[in-house]
């Protein structure tokens, strides 16, 4: 062998390792969703194809774990108790980001798939979330607070764990159905999809959708972002007319 063809196949090496990697095209039912006035919800079909090097499917078939996650965004989780017959706000703590949106699908149970340290490292499962709290809090408060913020979004259907909800055919083609609530927020959405094997995410794969308002409800939101304090004041106006109404029509009845 040469000295060049030798340096060729030296640098070639990292490519040709790459290739003998399976690889994940991932594609997704829709890249946007518009959320009107009549929106009650969606839901989207996350789907793709895995590709072998040589097309040779494995005689242990992989496992696929798909994951939908919203913009982050800070948040105060506020503790209700009651005092003196009240509820009244007692405590409260503050996350520096925290997901908008999570769901997570696979074709198993994830603690069967991978140990903690990986699903803590790609967050897969809820109780793996990075929330990033504000700290000054005691470690205990923290964990209270972090299982509050997840059963509160759990409840209104902004966080969800599917553990069976990815179906893979012929060892190649996968598909997973996630629901979109309709209270979600707006913004970019990303999709991951990883291949598991033998415990270790062996490919991944991402995908943006777009989720935001239209008609109606993207010119409402658009002056109140654009123009807040004249957005106000029409907000303002507008309850006092109705206020003011309903008061009339309550004497003109009596």
């Amino acid at each position: 062998m040469s000295v060049r063809r030798a340096l060729i196949l030296l640098a070639l090496a990292p490519l040709l390792m790459a290739q003998a990697k399976p690889v994940l095209v991932p594609d997704i039912s829709a890249r946007s969703v518009e959320i009107r006035y009549s929106f009650t919800g969606a839901q989207l079909l996350l789907f793709g194809a895995i590709l072998y090097p040589g097309g040779r499917i494995p005689t242990d078939k992989a496992d696929i774990v798909v994951v939908l996650k919203g913009p982050v965004e800070p948040i105060i989780v506020r503790e209700k108790q009651k005092i003196a017959g009240i509820w009244m706000n007692a405590d409260s703590n503050r996350f520096r980001s925290a997901p908008s949106f999570y769901a997570v699908a696979s074709s198993r149970p994830v603690r069967e798939l991978v140990d903690e340290r990986t699903a803590a490292i790609y967050e897969l499962g809820l109780q793996d979330l990075q929330l990033s709290p504000g700290g000054g809090a005691l470690p205990e408060k923290e964990r209270r607070f972090e299982a509050g913020l997840l059963d509160l979004r759990r409840r209104s259907g902004l966080y969800a764990e599917h553990p069976n909800g990815v179906e893979i055919s012929e060892g190649v083609l996968y598909r997973a159905r996630i629901t979109i609530p309709s209270q979600v927020p707006v913004g970019t959405y990303t999709t991951e999809t990883f291949l598991i094997d033998d415990g270790k995410v062996i490919a991944a794969a991402t995908r943006d959708v777009q989720i935001g308002k239209a008609g109606f409800e993207r010119t409402v939101a658009l002056a109140a972002r654009q123009h807040g304090f004249l957005y106000g004041l029409a907000a303002v106006l507008m309850s006092l007319s109705l206020g003011w109404s309903a008061a009339m029509l309550f004497r003109r009845r009596v």
